[in-house]
């Protein structure tokens, strides 16, 4: 049975959902429904002559700018004649001119599952600012893409929080956008007026293969649910000078780069490294950002049995594998990334310093996911509060 989405149910039963005069939508191209229409076209059609203002998260309305700091500008839309006002550009917290522009917010995107996607702390600061002036916010359920029932990693430490991490949540926090919307205005105390439409016929064990709806691109270099499902350990990539697949036509699934031997690199990983996924080597040439026009070689991640596959582990044993082998030739990456100036990337996307020092101990890396199974019990429990979904018991 074909999942329905918060923008359907609202669509379809509109009187249900009270909203302002003045309605304000905060959208990007996967912003369709099960018939591909957009979000925006929904809206005007079922509350005609009331959208006043459009907002978009990063990467832009379109989704054409392709990589992290690469903001984007406000326009007029075309259709609609009210502003589009970006929320990757100049600022990135909705501004007083902004909401005084509309009285209800719904927020229509699709999460990628994943603490460092940066839409959902775009969300936040959009509850914070609509608490300040007196703004409603509507969240639209959608997909969790990665599956409800699958939490992984540390729980961010808050001396690293930053545009990829707010609060302390786990690597993979196995919520929906509405579901963290709630822990967000709760738990963390924003407590703006919130409203969540929430889905029908989704399951937390679902992955976004099994429900039915299209795949449109979140951002533009996660093409397909596989690269979605990677995502969660493959972000690592973008802390180093290796390539994550960027400037390829699978990006997060292909990594590499000129100076690795796959053959070693597999030689190196234990079972539960490669449990659930499959490493096919390859060889392939970016046509651009990291190594472009240069033959690199390294893995496609082919995820086989997505319910025993855990992205985070499996990427942590390549990263550490791949910095032991070639110590002359592996980096970390410098900053900036995401608008942070001084600290380490990949200590800003793993969400502490620790981890990357017991990285290069080299702790095991199973030992390392062990170390961290406490705190995801105890996120479990306060996230079990905001579910709004069917679940059994959580897999960690």
């Amino acid at each position: 049975m074909r999942t329905r989405t918060g923008l359907e149910r609202l669509c379809q039963e509109p009187a249900r959902y009270p909203l302002g005069k003045r309605l304000g939508l905060l959208a990007n191209p996967a912003s369709v429904d099960s018939r591909l229409r957009h979000a925006r076209d929904l809206i005007k059609e079922h509350f005609p002559g009331r959208i006043t203002a459009l907002f978009s998260p990063q990467h832009g309305f379109y989704a054409e700018k392709q990589d992290n700091m690469k903001e984007s500008g406000h326009f007029q839309d075309p259709d609609l004649n009210v502003p589009v006002f970006s929320l990757y550009g100049r600022t990135r917290v909705p501004t007083p001119e902004m909401m005084a522009a509309i009285d209800s917010l719904l927020v229509d995107l699709q999460d990628a599952g994943t603490r460092v996607y940066t839409f959902i702390y775009t969300m936040a600061y959009c509850m914070e600012a609509a608490k300040q002036h007196g703004v409603q916010v509507i969240v639209l359920d959608r997909p969790n893409p990665v599956g409800g029932t699958i939490l992984e990693g540390n729980l961010l430490n808050p001396e690293f929080a930053s545009f990829v991490g707010r609060f302390s949540i786990p690597m993979r926090h196995g919520l929906t956008i509405g579901e963290l919307a709630l822990l967000f205005n709760d738990h963390f105390g924003i407590g703006c007026d919130l409203v969540v439409v929430p889905m029908d016929n989704w399951q937390r064990r679902l992955f976004f293969d099994q429900t039915g709806l299209p795949w449109v691109m979140p951002s533009p270099n996660l093409p397909t649910p596989a690269s979605a499902l990677v995502y969660p350990g493959q972000v690592l990539w973008e802390g180093t000078n290796i390539s994550e697949g960027r400037g390829t036509t699978r990006p997060f699934e292909i990594f590499g780069a000129p100076f690795i031997d796959p053959r070693l690199v597999r030689a190196d990983l234990d079972a539960e490294a490669v449990a659930g996924c499959i490493l096919r080597p390859v060889v392939f040439e970016p046509t651009s950002n990291k190594w472009a026009g240069q033959s690199c070689r390294g893995f496609q991640i082919h995820p086989v049995d997505p319910a025993r596959f855990r992205p985070l582990t499996t990427s942590l044993a390549l990263l550490q594998s791949i910095r032991g082998r070639y110590p002359d030739q592996f980096s970390w990456s410098p900053p900036p990334y995401e608008y942070e100036y001084q600290k380490l990337p990949i200590d800003l996307i793993l969400g502490s310093g620790d981890v990357r020092r017991r990285l290069e101990g080299p702790e095991p890396v199973g030992a390392l996911v062990r170390s961290w199974q406490n705190d995801l019990e105890r996120f479990k429990t306060v996230s079990e509060k905001y579910h709004l979904y069917p679940s059994k018991k959580a897999a960690a």
